[in-house]
């Protein structure tokens, strides 16, 4: 079980994954197609991560823009574990 990660250990965990965005108990990130079939495309991948992960993202779709929430919330927060998460959905983007 991963426990929370405190304010100051976020920041540095933040420079892994300079694309999201930290707020009070979760991590964002916001990802732009063209068109919506690569948008869903996308949204399949990070199901595959999601579910080999066992650690299931936010994931809301509308028209083409997709915006992913990490948290764990078991522990009411963030933890290593939606940071491991966000490093891989990154690798999909690249």
């Amino acid at each position: 079980m991963s426990e929370l990660i405190g304010e100051e250990e976020i920041e540095v965990w933040m420079k892994r994954v300079p694309e999201w965005e930290s707020d009070d108990d979760s991590i964002s990130r916001v990802a732009e197609y063209d068109d919506f079939m690569d948008a869903i495309d996308f949204v399949n991948g990070v199901a595959e991560i999601a579910e080999e992960a066992q650690h299931y993202p936010e994931i809301n779709v509308v028209g083409t823009t997709v915006t992913l929430r990490l948290t764990t919330d078991d522990q009411g927060g963030v933890t290593s574990l939606d940071f491991e998460l966000a490093g891989r959905i990154d690798n999909l983007l690249d």
